[in-house]
This record gives structure tokens, sequence and C-alpha cells, in this order.
């Protein structure tokens, strides 16, 4: 699913005519980290809500951003802990969040609703959508232009 959330963000990034930025984990996850219901890394992150997993890469510069469409996959009904570090690692006060997630069969839920407490009360948060696996482009544009101003 991971790669299919990275082209859903190329879609957007493509759209939106946008910079495209990839939270990647400091250390690297392997198939066997990923491997759902086998007490592997994933799991335990999971099971932990002050699990953060470190980023790596340099960092943004948000004062330069108003809006960040922000996309993840679903672990377990939420987002990777990652997010939260991604989160809590930049000021977005007095910006706005569009988050999207990439299932197969899990709903955006309370994933998103989840992430607001990592973010100032200023932070004004989009309602979200969950795309399976095939979505197009154009579904895609569809979606962002029905939330913000392209």
């Amino acid at each position: 699913m991971y790669e299919y959330n990275k082209k859903m963000a190329e879609y957007a990034a493509e759209v939106l005519d946008a910079q495209l930025y990839e939270i990647v984990p400091r250390d690297p996850y392997t198939e066997e980290d990923l491997a759902y219901y086998t007490d592997g890394r994933a799991d335990k992150e999971q099971n932990d809500p002050s699990v953060r997993p470190a980023i790596s890469g340099e960092a943004l510069d948000m004062s330069a951003y108003d809006t960040i469409v922000l996309g993840y996959p679903i672990w377990h009904g939420q987002a990777p802990r990652i997010i939260s570090t991604f989160l809590e690692s930049y000021d977005f006060s007095e910006k706005t969040i569009l988050p999207f997630c990439t299932s197969h069969s899990s709903g955006i839920g309370s994933s998103a609703s989840n992430l607001h407490s990592l973010c100032p009360d200023s932070t004004q948060w989009l309602e979200g959508e969950r795309f399976e696996g095939g979505t197009s482009k154009e579904t895609l544009k569809d979606w962002l232009e029905g939330k913000i101003t392209i």
C-alpha cells in the first residue's frame, strides 16, 4: 500500500503544481516490519501511541505553505506513527491540512481526527478521504477541486 500512497501523493503534486515532500523514516521499514499481526515493528508502533519514529532528510520551511495535503497509508485503522512525528515537528498554526489515506479495505475513520490534537487549535483541518488501489489521477483531481482552490 505504501507505493500506492506514494503514487496518489505524486498525482496530488502534479494536479496542484505543488512541491512533493516524502516523509521518510530514518530507520527504513522492511517487509517483515510491515507484516500485520506478526508483532513486527509496525504492529508495536501502532500499539503504542507515544512512539515517534524519526524522520530522515531535510526539514521543510513551513512558512512557505498555507495548505498541506497530507497523505498516508492506514495501519491498523490509523495513520502510521511517523505522521505524528511529522505533525509535531512543525508549526501548523494558521495552516490548512487536507488529509487523505490509502487502504484496500479500511476507511479514513478516525485516523484524521486523531491527528488534530497534534497541531495548534488554529490549524484548519478539512474533511479527508480514503482512496483505494486503482484510483485515477482524474478522481483525485475531482476530489481536490472540491476541497481547495486549484
